[in-house]
């Protein structure tokens, strides 16, 4: 993230500009930009239409850093219901969950059999869950986690975040284990000791890291950007591939560039959220993309 999304996000976490975003009307409007809505019927409708675009889906239930083990529990529960909701309804979809929001840096031991009991009820339906990966000082215990489950039920993915200097070693453990991967870029502030600062540092470990993904068989690379150099590179890899892989883009962000790929041919993912936890999920947006705040000003004034 560069100096710029780093102080946006510093921005937006204060708590004045929080209330102006999450109970305003005209934060809300933002948020359904890029979120689905709040409720598991509403994510559902999109993920259908979505569908008969061509498009697969990941959804994510919203939801960070719980701080007691019931809303820990609730949160398996929910997504629980999600997968239900999934094989019910023949959906094109798979889940994507942060480790903290099943309770992991609260009761790591939970987290892990919250995590066991999605991989489980995926395999029941013949859905997949994707590992979300959050702060630097939770990597280790993302990677062991899905180290243990995926040994056990070999459903499952993880995201990697190029930007963090660990990564092309966290690969070493988790391309053997099989599964998808899911690349970024990365949208946390993270500080220099271990991860790069410079966007072109970024974007040059996040080619190399592609180029290993695509080369790498036994796993599903899934390249998540909205960056056409590294699509590009991506769609020049592909071509000597013959295993599975997608590309993977947010919901809400450069629709016309989704469009393009699935008419062109090539395997898209989008990732849905949808709850009411979506004010760090938008921030996180605009850190990352600062254009979007126009939007939110645009709208704040009624143009």
């Amino acid at each position: 993230m560069n100096v710029v999304g780093r102080s946006l996000l510093a921005v937006t976490n204060r708590s004045t500009v929080r209330k102006l975003f999450a109970e305003s009307s005209t934060g809300r409007r933002l948020s359904l930009r890029f979120v689905a809505g709040e409720t598991l019927d509403e994510a559902a409708a999109a993920t259908r239409e979505l569908n008969a675009a061509g498009v697969q889906v990941s959804l994510d239930h919203l939801g960070e850093h719980v701080v007691d083990t019931y809303a820990a529990a609730q949160a398996r529960d929910d997504y629980l219901q999600c997968l239900d909701r999934v094989h019910a309804d023949r959906l094109d979809a798979n889940i994507s969950v942060k480790l903290t929001q099943l309770g992991l840096g609260l009761d790591d031991d939970l987290a892990v059999a919250s995590l066991r009991a999605l991989a489980a009820r995926a395999a029941e339906g013949g859905a997949t869950v994707t590992v979300d990966m959050e702060e630097s000082e939770l990597v280790e215990k993302t990677v062991s986690a899905f180290e243990v489950v995926q040994a056990e039920y070999g459903n499952l993915g993880i995201a990697v975040q190029s930007y963090l200097y660990r990564t092309a070693a966290d690969l070493d453990r988790i391309v053997v284990r099989g599964g998808h991967v899911r690349l970024c870029k990365g949208a946390y502030a993270e500080p220099a000791a271990v991860a790069h600062q410079d966007p072109d540092r970024v974007d040059a470990a996040f080619d190399a890291l592609t180029r290993r993904l695509m080369a790498a068989p036994g796993v599903a690379p899934a390249i998540a950007t909205h960056d056409t150099d590294r699509i590009e590179l991506a769609k020049l890899l592909s071509e000597g591939r013959s295993e599975p892989w997608e590309f993977q883009m947010l919901y809400g962000v450069r629709t016309n560039l989704q469009r393009s790929l699935i008419e062109d041919g090539f395997p898209l993912r989008v990732y849905v959220p949808y709850g009411t936890a979506w004010y760090p999920y938008l921030t996180r947006r605009m850190a990352e993309r600062p254009a979007n705040l126009a939007f939110f000003l645009r709208a704040a004034v009624g143009r």
